[in-house]
């Protein structure tokens, strides 16, 4: 895709907005059950079922996806798409470009071993490897505003109110 067809696919968008704040308001969910045999839930991704269960850290066997794990992927995929589209729009060249996320754990919070110890993750850091022909201040407008524009990473770093809340299934 070029920057001038993805400008032209998002222009209506952008003016529908403009137009109309409340049509740009959307509410994304996601939806997984708990496993009856082991620890582990199955989240519906839209793609496909993505089945979670414990780090081996706190005696989970490795076979499932570690939630953690999911929340950094789901970082480098915004990270990577937000990148792309911007260096799109821009029209900064990438020959290639790679995104990788860690982020440090103290497990001794999860499993109550310690009441003093975190529970989550105590920093996250992303990093992007970009070849490109670009000269450099391209490459920090670029960086500058795939971090903008980021929806998990500005989520990550300015922290939202989180609810959570228990009912009865079947009543």
């Amino acid at each position: 895709m070029d920057a001038a067809t993805l400008r032209s696919i998002q222009a209506p968008i952008k003016e529908r907005y403009k137009g109309d704040a409340r049509a740009a308001l959307v509410t994304l969910r996601a939806r997984g059950t708990i496993d009856d045999s082991r620890i582990a839930c199955s989240v519906e991704t839209g793609r496909a079922l993505a089945v979670a269960g414990l780090h081996p850290a706190t005696g989970g066997s490795g076979a499932e996806l570690c939630s953690g794990d999911m929340l950094l992927e789901a970082l480098v995929a915004c990270a990577g798409v937000t990148l792309k589209a911007v260096a799109t729009a821009l029209e900064i060249p990438l020959k290639s470009a790679s995104i990788a996320a860690e982020g440090d754990l103290d497990f001794r919070g999860t499993l109550a071993v310690d009441k003093e110890a975190a529970v989550g993750f105590a920093a996250i850091r992303l990093e992007f490897s970009v070849d490109s022909a670009a000269p450099q201040e391209k490459l920090d407008q670029l960086i500058r505003l795939t971090e903008r524009y980021c929806v998990v990473f500005q989520t990550l770093r300015g922290g939202v109110p989180v609810q959570m809340r228990l009912s009865r299934a079947g009543t």
